[in-house]
């Protein structure tokens, strides 16, 4: 079987049974990826790399307020370590046994979290308009998918305990969509760290989840909830659609928790269609230098923009 580095006779497809698994709960995992020292030393070598943002594709955005900085989104498009992650053979079977052999990565982002951090409330996304300025779909599936959100796959560069704020996931939430991306959320970068909910910090980097409530009066059912706990060097994939929440960072260790989320999706649906900037969390960006990156498969629909990425000046290859 090829893979994107070379070729490989492993196949890391998902069986029958996993992919079974997934439907029901919404997400399957942990897997193994890198041994923890593996990925620590790979850890101490990217860290320079992320602080240097000149070739970063929105390396030029407007001054952001609070956590979260445009600049280290989409990071897979110019630092070869992420490009190579994102194309793993361990990740991308895995992701294509659920969306069919054409897939691509439209997005990365970073989700560090310090001692003493809040936790991230719990959320569901489906077209990732709710934090978007425009208010425009940033994804658009065909009209007749019975689905829509993203596939989304969670490596922990550190470990990921619950005294460090691990992910939680309410199993089988993924049915239903609890809230409507079409109403405003007010962004408040004071808001940050100064939230509190059933005796838990619990905030959405600057955002209150809770205005997008069909429901004004529900709440989730945090009974039903699980800790994804993982090792340094694993990861974890489900649906964007899943109610997902993180514990805050107790603040037990002075060591940072550090998760990379890749964002996958079938080649047919759109990328940013309506859009030519990104505008979130009181961040502004050109989408002029973005591309998603074609994983596996082909495109036959022509529809987005794709980049060329190279490692180390080798084209890669998708895994089929």
């Amino acid at each position: 079987m090829d893979d994107l580095a070379g070729t490989t006779s492993t196949d890391f497809s998902l069986s029958a049974r996993e992919i079974e698994q997934f439907h029901r709960d919404g997400y399957i995992g942990p897997f193994d990826m890198y041994e923890p020292a593996e990925m620590e030393k790979n850890l101490r070598a990217l860290r320079p790399k992320l602080l240097n943002t000149k070739r970063a594709i929105y390396g030029q955005e407007k001054a952001v307020s609070g956590v979260t900085n445009l600049a280290n989104y989409d990071r897979h498009l110019d630092v070869d370590y992420l490009a190579d992650h994102i194309t793993r053979p361990e990740i991308v079977h895995r992701v294509a046994s659920l969306l069919g052999p054409d897939v691509l990565c439209w997005r990365t982002e970073f989700f560090p979290k310090y001692p003493g951090d809040e936790g991230t409330d719990w959320h569901q996304a489906d077209n990732f308009s709710n934090v978007a300025g425009s208010k425009h779909p940033q994804i658009v599936w065909p009209e007749d998918s019975e689905f829509g959100g993203t596939i989304t796959v969670w490596s922990a560069f550190t470990d990921a305990s619950v005294e460090m704020g691990c992910l939680q996931f309410i199993p089988g939430s993924h049915r239903t969509m609890n809230y409507d991306e079409s109403k405003v959320m007010t962004y408040d970068a004071d808001s940050i760290g100064k939230v509190e909910k059933g005796g838990v910090r619990r905030g959405f980097f600057g955002y209150d989840y809770r205005q997008l409530q069909k429901d004004p009066n529900w709440s989730p059912d945090e009974s039903k909830a699980k800790s994804m706990v993982l090792k340094q060097g694993q990861f974890i994939v489900f649906w964007s659609t899943l109610m997902h929440a993180s514990h805050p960072h107790a603040g037990l260790t002075d060591n940072m928790r550090l998760g990379y989320a890749a964002r996958y999706l079938p080649t047919q649906v759109q990328v940013y269609p309506f859009s030519d900037a990104l505008q979130e969390f009181g961040g502004e960006a050109s989408l002029d230098k973005f591309g998603c990156v074609l994983v596996s498969g082909e495109d036959t629909y022509k529809h987005n923009r794709f980049v060329d990425r190279t490692v180390n000046g080798t084209p890669f290859r998708p895994a089929h």
